[in-house]
């Protein structure tokens, strides 16, 4: 079976609502959509470090048991693993404070192998921050070689505006590795001051990486794609109570339906059909809306068996 494989910060969410604690859960931003896919039987992978401490064992352990492969979670000794507390707020949108150990000595990580046409997941900050670039670098030089399909959520929060000139040649290289990006109206108003789905991609993205998937909320998604292809899908309407996970899963959703619909390398290159847009952002929006339904970062475990690969 293909594998895909992500790489990325792993922490763990206290989510308040009322400004009281509702959950606490393992998340991160790819580390969510990871968990999604192993629920659905996918071949995953996952790089990333942990500390050694109790909050550190309790993720290895939530991965192991959601059927990701932790062979490549590297263990820092003496380092505690991340915190976040999620405020959710009248919309079940979060605002976040994160709290994070001050040791940034560089581990060694260690990278899986890599096929040609298994997916390689990558984004967030941790995919342009300085001290994290070595380690996302190497990985996507490795897929590169080796054919992998690259899949670039850009994810950049408001709480990083102030970096936006610091990591610039890094979110370009991103884009250039990159052969799907995903990213959403608010990333893309942080980064280029620009709202419009157009306008970010005939002037952002596609010199890098023709093929653009925009997320914009509630609001339609809009695709666009080689040869000149754009087409706006709708996104599902219902409830929320947290929308933590949300683009998180969208980008598991997406990847799920490119393994159960065999969708490889050569085919994004010569050019994906509306009806097979279709069918990834069909997926896609069902993954986000069932995560949504819940206070968990990632789909129901009911979801996952009725969704097997």
């Amino acid at each position: 079976m293909r594998k895909v494989i992500g790489i990325g910060e792993t922490l763990l969410d206290i989510i308040f609502k009322d400004n009281k604690p509702m959950e606490a859960v393992p998340g991160g931003s790819t580390f969510n959509a990871i968990v999604s896919l192993g629920r659905v039987g996918a071949n995953a992978t996952f790089v990333t470090e942990t500390g050694d401490d109790h909050v550190g064992g309790l993720i290895r352990t939530f991965l192991s048991q959601n059927n990701v492969n932790t062979d490549y979670v590297s263990v820092r000794n003496g380092w505690k693993s991340p915190v976040s507390l999620a405020f959710l707020d009248n919309d079940n949108n979060a605002n976040y404070t994160f709290y994070r150990d001050a040791n940034t000595d560089p581990v060694d990580m260690q990278l899986p192998e890599i096929q040609a046409d298994d997916i390689v997941l990558f984004g967030s900050f941790y995919a342009v921050s300085p001290a994290t670039r070595p380690q996302v670098s190497a990985l996507l030089d490795r897929a590169r070689e080796c054919g992998a399909i690259i899949y670039y959520d850009v994810n950049f929060r408001p709480s990083h505006r102030g970096d936006v000139m610091k990591v610039t040649p890094n979110l370009i290289d991103n884009l250039d590795y990159a052969d799907i990006v995903r990213g959403s109206r608010d990333d893309f108003e942080v980064l280029y001051k620009k709202d419009s789905a157009e306008r970010v991609y005939r002037a952002e993205t596609s010199f890098y990486c023709p093929r653009l998937v925009y997320t914009d909320g509630p609001h339609p998604v809009t695709v666009f794609s080689d040869g000149g292809f754009r087409k706006e899908y709708p996104m599902p309407q219902t409830p929320t109570v947290s929308t933590i996970g949300a683009g998180d899963n969208f980008n598991a959703g997406l990847i799920c339906a490119m393994l159960r619909h065999d969708i490889r390398r050569a085919d994004l290159e010569r050019g994906l059909t509306e009806g097979e847009w279709a069918k990834l952002i069909e997926s896609a929006t069902a993954f986000s809306a069932d995560c949504c339904a819940g206070i968990y970062n990632y789909v129901s475990a009911e979801f996952g068996e009725k969704h097997r690969l």
